[in-house]
C-alpha cells in the first residue's frame, strides 16, 4: 500500500484528487492538509511515501516547505500541483529537491503515473512541464531568487503603495536602508524596477497580495 498525503487549500480540487486515488486500490490517502505550517506539524506524527503539495500555499512559501521537508525527511517524495508554467519556479523546484512537478489540469493518469516514478526514483514532470523544461527558456530568471525576511518585508509595504520613506517609519530604518535592498531587490530579479519584482514576488509566492 502506498501512502499519500495532500496539501492543498482548494477543497474541489482535494476532493478530485481523493477520487482519483480512491479508485485504485494500492493508494490510500493517509491525511490532508490546507497550509505548510499545518502539514509540517503533521509530518512529525504522520509518515507517508508521497506528498501532494500546492505551490501556493495560503502562509509559507512552498521552494520553503520543500525545502525542509527535504531536509528532515529525505525519503520522502514530493510531488508538486501547480497552476505555474514558468521555468524558474519548475526550476527551483526540483532544485529544492521535488520529486515531481504536475500541472493541475493534468489528467488522472499523469497523477498516478506520477507516484510510480517518483517512487521508482526518477523525476516525473507532467508533459506540459516537460515541453518547459526542454526549451529551457534563454531568457528570464533560471531560479526564483531567495529574499531576506527583510526584503520580504520591504517588498510586502512596497507593494501596499508606500514609499520610501513611509517604508523606512514602518520598519523603523533609515531610508538609505530601503534604497539599498530596493537597489538589492532589482539585481536578484534582474529587472529595472521595483514595480516588476513586486510582480515577480506576486507571482512566484513570495508576498502576498495587499488587501
Amino acid at each position: 500500500m502506498i501512502d499519500i498525503i495532500i496539501t492543498d487549500d482548494h477543497p474541489l480540487l482535494l476532493e478530485g484528487l481523493k477520487n482519483v486515488f480512491a479508485a485504485e486500490k494500492d493508494l490510500m490517502v493517509k491525511a490532508c492538509f490546507f497550509d505548510g505550517q499545518s502539514t509540517l506539524e503533521g509530518l512529525k506524527n504522520i509518515t507517508a511515501d508521497v506528498l501532494f503539495l500546492d505551490i501556493n500555499l495560503p502562509d509559507i512559501n512552498s521552494i520553503e516547505v520543500v525545502a525542509q521537508i527535504k531536509n528532515t525527511y529525505p525519503e520522502m517524495k514530493i510531488i508538486i500541483l501547480s497552476v505555474h508554467n514558468e521555468f524558474a519556479v519548475i526550476n527551483s523546484m526540483l532544485q529544492e529537491g521535488a520529486d515531481g512537478y504536475i500541472q493541475k489540469n493534468a489528467s488522472g493518469i499523469d497523477i498516478i503515473t506520477g507516484i510510480h516514478t517518483v517512487l521508482q526514483g526518477t523525476v516525473f514532470l507532467c508533459t506540459q512541464t516537460q515541453q518547459i523544461m526542454q526549451r529551457k527558456q534563454q531568457e528570464g530568471l533560471k531560479k526564483v531568487p531567495k529574499i531576506t525576511r527583510r526584503e520580504k518585508e520591504i517588498l510586502q509595504q512596497a507593494a501596499k503603495g508606500y514609499t520610501t520613506i513611509q517604508i523606512a517609519d514602518i520598519l523603523f530604518i533609515s531610508p538609505h536602508t530601503v534604497d539599498s535592498h530596493r537597489k538589492n531587490l532589482m539585481e536578484k530579479f534582474e529587472v529595472k524596477n521595483l514595480t516588476t519584482v513586486i510582480k515577480l514576488a506576486l507571482e512566484y509566492g513570495l508576498i502576498r497580495e495587499s488587501l
